[in-house]
């Protein structure tokens, strides 16, 4: 018989995968509970205490969207630090762009190391490519080091939702050291949930952001296996309003880099500012 996984991130709702074959990885860490496993209908899986976080067919549309979307915009982005991102997918986005050099901070090592192991078609030897640096350690420490402050134009937080010791990634304390590690122009961008079902982590959110940054907003992506629809993805910056790239000069900037996408596109890039009118409440 095979074994069900199913997520109950959400009271009352989830979603089940049929397990292909055995578990590949089901070992608990210092830090949370690691499940990699393959399904049928969406190639290879990893939770993480029970709730997922990567899958082979839909990553792009995460990844991409948080990577291509700000660097795209921008225009001149060097310096990108990753908050988590264990699994390499993000880095490998970043690295697409020319000139950009990574440093990834990840606190839990295991991951990194299962992830280098079973989702190598996803970080595509990310892990050895001489522009990404690793740092297995707290992102709260990193970003307090005086050789952050000023040093980023891109900071990507690769967050879980907020539970547990994850909760201290949605502190203003947080956002406080990410302003602070950016350039005049750099831009930082949030995993945020899906506003269907956590409405309350968007709206605080967003009332911590403007408290921190003098400009802030939202954008959406769809990430089926996040299930709830449109999943947010919140910025701030310091000196750059997010939102504003014409379709025209989005297509310009992707043709110059031959940028090689599955789910970002300037289209999409101008289409994912405009919020349904209830999540537009929310972010008020």
């Amino acid at each position: 018989m095979a074994t069900i996984f199913s997520e109950t991130l959400h009271k009352g709702y989830g979603q089940h995968m049929e397990v292909a074959g055995d578990m590949l990885v089901n070992q608990r860490s210092e830090f949370q509970h690691i499940q990699i496993f393959d399904t049928e209908a969406l190639g290879r899986v990893m939770t993480l205490d029970g709730v997922v976080q990567i899958t082979e067919r839909d990553e792009a549309s995460y990844s991409e969207m948080l990577t291509h979307l700000p660097m795209v915009e921008h225009g001149a982005v060097k310096r990108v630090m990753i908050v988590g991102g264990g699994d390499g997918a993000i880095a490998e986005e970043c690295l697409k762009h020319p000139g950009v050099e990574v440093d990834m901070c990840e606190i839990d090592g295991m991951v990194v190391d299962y992830c280098k192991q079973y989702f190598a078609s996803v970080n595509k030897g990310v892990f050895d490519d001489p522009r990404f640096n690793l740092f297995v350690a707290d992102a709260f420490e990193h970003l307090k080091a005086a050789d952050s402050k000023g040093k980023y134009d891109l900071i990507i937080a690769d967050r879980p939702d907020p539970l547990g010791p994850a909760q201290v990634l949605f502190a203003t304390e947080f956002y406080e050291l990410i302003r602070d590690a950016l350039t005049d122009t750099g831009i930082a961008v949030f995993q945020n949930g899906c506003p269907f079902f956590q409405a309350d982590e968007l709206t605080g959110t967003m009332q911590q952001l403007r408290g921190v940054f003098p400009h802030a907003g939202t954008y959406l992506t769809v990430t089926p296996t996040y299930i709830g629809g449109f999943m947010a993805l919140t910025w701030g910056s310091k000196g750059t309003n997010l939102g504003s790239l014409s379709v025209e000069e989005a297509a310009k900037r992707v043709e110059q880099i031959q940028l090689s996408t599955d789910y970002y596109s300037p289209a999409l890039h101008a289409g994912a500012f405009a919020l349904p009118a209830w999540i537009e409440r929310l972010t008020v």
